[in-house]
């Protein structure tokens, strides 16, 4: 990812994004807060988009990192989430509304020469009856929660399955 500045509209709604982020908030906040670090970017965003039974979650494969979540790099001007959306729609087809809270929010390293990226995992919730509608050369699919992938960060497929629980503990208490 590309080093750009991150304009002001878009750093605050990223202060804003990680404070209400379940997981990872202390080092993403230290990560913005730093002199300089984070007004040069790059900040980055995906969407873990679950089917109502919270059992599958939509990946795509990326020519270098396997199955992923879709997501990318925030555009200059846009905010976190107006970038997930964004990159949701590119890589999937797919348009959702994004939960409230970030399911987290995490410094990642997409090269093995690059540089840290500060990074906020949102969560949606889309039937599966909807189209999946790939970019060209980078398929996307369901995957079933419970089979592994092969994927650039193993700590993906628990993080995912940790939320998915929460979130079916959330609905069955009447909190969702």
């Amino acid at each position: 990812m590309p080093r750009l500045p991150i304009g002001p509209r878009t750093l605050d709604a990223a202060f804003l994004e990680v404070r209400r982020a379940e997981h990872g908030r202390d080092a993403a906040l230290a990560w913005l807060g730093a002199p300089g670090a984070a007004r040069e970017g790059p900040l980055g965003c995906e969407v873990w988009v679950f089917d109502p039974s919270l059992t599958q979650v939509v990946l795509v494969r990326h020519r270098v990192r396997g199955w992923v979540p879709p997501g990318g790099q925030v555009e200059d001007g846009e905010t976190l989430r107006e970038a997930a959306l964004r990159e949701l729609a590119e890589e999937t087809g797919l348009r959702a509304e994004l939960l409230a809270a970030p399911a987290a929010a995490t410094l990642r390293v997409y090269r093995p020469e690059g540089q840290p990226v500060m990074s906020v995992s949102f969560v949606a919730v889309l039937d599966r009856v909807i189209p999946l509608r790939p970019e060209a050369g980078q398929p996307a699919r369901w995957w079933p929660l419970d089979l592994p992938w092969t994927g650039w960060f193993a700590e993906d497929r628990p993080r995912m399955t940790d939320r998915a629980v929460r979130l079916a503990a959330a609905r069955s208490a009447g909190r969702s």
